[in-house]
């Protein structure tokens, strides 16, 4: 490491609270991840450390200090991906996530990307009529598209939404279950509800459900059926079939608008069966009007945890892929 510099800059006590976190958490994490050490002494904190480091580490501070001026909530998430854009030397990533707010939940949590992936899946969303949003749990896939379904209907840009998943348990698993079909299916679409109940509350979604204007349901409901004005988000993909996939994408009518999301690490189709998503995703490709978002354990918004375990299943599978490939071409030879 080069010579030590030390960089002071001001802040109010207020900022630094909301920066320093609960016993300084965020602060010396900021210091570990970053190589620098923060001091702070009557209203100015010193950053202390190798010329790049130190760079890094006041870019990173002088941008959180900006969101808790303008009363942004400073969180474990927002302070572990600064560190990690600050690592990658990319700068006012957490200042440009403000200005893409989408909506508020009921209680009034804004809702809007807080990674770089996701900005980039939003805009595809707003720019594209289908829109394959792929990647691990945690990345906000299917959150995301609800909210911008929530939103598009709200300001009537679509006279209604309709959500879908392939039901693979409709089979043996589901019939063992008591209760009518409507009961059987319920729990496999929850997460859906889930997300519709935190953006638009209980009472509307209700009153929308009875007016026919917001549909969930298993994905066989959708063969014969063209759906026009709608927004339509078919969730879990990667457990579709290739004619499932092309059943789906050919119902699309006009003046809808189509989010297909998935994780093709998650498969519960039988052993030997193509996913319609990985067929999908080959045959569109390249076709104006479809985009393809590849979302990574860099975005994955859940405890940081999840980000570590996604990460270390990342390269556990990638060296599982390379060495089955090695093993192939050892055969052929």
């Amino acid at each position: 490491m080069g010579n030590s510099v030390t960089y002071r800059m001001e802040m109010s006590a207020e900022n630094m609270r909301n920066i320093f976190g609960e016993g300084d958490q965020y602060i010396k994490k900021i210091e570990k991840e970053l190589q620098v050490a923060i001091v702070n002494r009557d209203g100015f904190l010193s950053v202390i450390g190798g010329e790049k480091e130190v760079k890094r580490a006041v870019g990173l501070l002088s941008e959180l200090s900006e969101l808790s001026g303008h009363g942004r909530d400073i969180g474990e998430q927002k302070v572990d991906y600064g560190i990690e854009m600050s690592k990658e030397s990319k700068e006012n990533v957490l200042l440009s996530m403000e200005e893409d707010l989408i909506c508020h939940t009921v209680n009034g949590k804004a809702v809007k990307p807080m990674t770089l992936g996701q900005k980039e899946y939003v805009n595809a969303i707003k720019n594209n009529m289908v829109v394959f949003g792929l990647g691990p749990a945690g990345t906000g896939k299917t959150y995301l598209a609800m909210a911008m379904a929530i939103t598009a209907f709200k300001n009537e840009e679509v006279g209604r939404i309709i959500l879908t998943r392939p039901a693979i348990e409709a089979g043996e698993k589901l019939g063992f279950l008591p209760g009518d079909l409507q009961s059987k299916v319920d729990p496999y679409l929850r997460p859906l509800y889930d997300a519709l109940y935190q953006i638009m509350g209980a009472d509307s979604f209700v009153k929308n459900m009875e007016k026919g204007l917001i549909e969930v349901a298993p994905l066989a409901y959708m063969r014969g059926r063209t759906l026009d004005n709608a927004y339509i988000i078919l969730d879990e993909a990667q457990n579709t079939t290739p004619a499932q996939m092309k059943m789906f994408l050919t119902r699309i009518g006009y003046g809808s608008k189509v989010v297909i999301t998935g994780d093709a690490t998650q498969k519960d189709l039988p052993k030997d069966a193509t996913s319609g998503l990985d067929v999908a995703t080959k045959v569109l490709s390249g076709i104006d009007g479809i985009e393809i978002c590849k979302l990574t354990g860099k975005d994955v918004v859940r405890h940081p945890l999840v980000q570590k375990i996604v990460n270390a299943y990342e390269k556990y599978e990638s060296k599982q892929s390379a060495a089955a490939k090695k093993s192939r071409t050892g055969k052929k030879g």
